[in-house]
């Protein structure tokens, strides 16, 4: 598992907080480190990954070389049982008992949005 991502970013630290309590292991290139910020090597990861999976925010999320898609894509994927699905697929354990929804990870200050009224 691939997680791309930003150090700073509260969406990114809400994935590794469910792939921490879900016991997921994975590997974080984390595009604004300062290892990436030579050459703008993180810029160009950035937008070959936009290119590639046609989205243009971060965290982008991969399991086995198959895009899972953003944070929600994550979690959508974990609430349903496909994200354990394809990591036991691939010989990978996963905690899910007792983590309910996976949007509890999601920072605080997000509220749930309601339409406009007409």
């Amino acid at each position: 598992m691939v997680l791309f991502a930003l150090e700073w970013c509260e969406f990114c630290w809400s994935v590794r907080k469910l792939f921490a309590a879900a016991g997921i292991a994975y590997r974080s290139v984390d595009l604004d480190s300062a290892a990436f910020r030579i050459g703008d090597r993180g810029g160009a990861l950035r937008k070959a990954l936009a290119e590639t999976t046609g989205a243009v925010t971060i965290p982008q999320v991969f399991v086995g070389g198959r895009h899972i898609g953003g944070a929600t894509e994550t979690f959508d994927a974990f609430n349903a049982g496909d994200l354990q699905q394809r990591l036991a697929e691939l010989g990978c354990e996963v905690r899910a008992e007792g983590i309910g929804n996976a949007y509890g990870f999601l920072p605080g200050w997000l509220h749930p949005r309601r339409p406009a009224a007409a």
